[in-house]
Formats: structure tokens, sequence, C-alpha cells
């Protein structure tokens, strides 16, 4: 059925869910794994884009400010590297082929790009479940993908229920085929 299944990563805790779903995906359909992490300004906790004014009064502020991004650019890089080559080993031990990338990009039209340039036959996506103006502004990855790709898609969002009085979280999905 899936024979190339790219499973698109951040940092949220909700990654865990959507990995692990691509991985059972893969392994009930023998499908090979790419495993994609977007290093991207939109991301929650990325570095800081320091801002340069035309007004340099203090000479050196804006090369310390330049030199303390690239620091935490690069950190930020060597993390994302480390998370998909330990999620990578790990679909590796279970007999599932996986490769990984990250890239530096709109998350979106990263992941439509290379779902089409790799021949993938299925994204699995995370959704933070964003609506409304939040959604408008912030855009939506999920919502992106959904429109813009060559291939089926699998999203997996937490949804909110109650349960005797609390609210709990559980892992919900969703498929949709182009």
């Amino acid at each position: 059925m899936f024979k190339k299944i790219l499973v698109a990563l951040d940092r949220s805790e909700m990654s865990k869910q959507v990995f692990e779903q691509g991985l059972a995906l893969a392994k009930m359909t023998g499908a090979s794994l790419m495993l994609l992490h977007v290093l991207s300004v939109e991301e929650e906790g990325s570095p800081y884009v320091p801002m340069f004014s035309s007004f340099d009064y203090y000479s050196g502020m804006s090369e310390q400010a330049f030199e303390l991004y690239q620091q935490q650019l690069e950190t930020w890089k060597n993390q994302g590297v480390e998370i998909l080559q330990h999620l990578s080993a790990q679909a590796n031990t279970t007999g599932v082929n996986t490769e990984f990338r990250q890239i530096l990009g709109s998350p979106g039209r990263v992941i439509c790009d290379l779902a089409g340039n790799w021949g993938a036959d299925l994204i699995v996506i995370g959704r933070r479940g964003h609506s409304g103006l939040t959604e408008l502004f912030l855009g939506s990855v999920s919502n992106y993908v959904l429109h813009h790709t060559p291939c089926s898609v699998h999203v997996v969002h937490l949804a909110v229920s109650a349960k005797d009085g609390e609210t709990v979280k559980e892992t919900t999905s969703a498929s949709t085929s182009s």
C-alpha cells in the first residue's frame, strides 16, 4: 500500500505520537520512512532573530547580537539533528529502513516539496489545534500540507475531552487522500 512515508516532526510533545504512528504504519506496510525536521522561526523555542537598526550608536553591539544568534542557531540545528538521529536509529532497530533530513525554510512548503521530490506516498503530520484568528495569523502547517501535497496525508492531533470533570488530552488521527 505505502512504500514511502514522510514523517514531519517538530520539537513539540505531539511529535512523539506523530513518529510512533508513522513508524507503526511503516511496519504494517513495509514502507521506508523519511523523518523531516524543518528549521523555522515559526517553531516554538527557535532562536530569536536579532533586529538591526540603521542607528548604530554602539558599534559592535549588532555584531555581538548576530554572533550570539549564530551560536544559538548552531545549537538549535545540532539538537534537531540529534533528535532525528535518535528516532532514525530507533526505527532502524525495528527493521524499518529510515533516513532523515533537516531543512531550513517554511514548514508547509518544505514538507510538500520533499514529499514530491522523494516520491512519498503518505505524509504523517501533527496538528496543534489552532483555530479561528490564531490559525489565520499563525497559519497552519497541516492545513497548508493538506491543500498542497502530491500525496495522502495522515493528520495526528490532540483532542480535548472531559472525563470526570478533568480535561484530558488524547491522541486522535484523521487521514485524507489527494
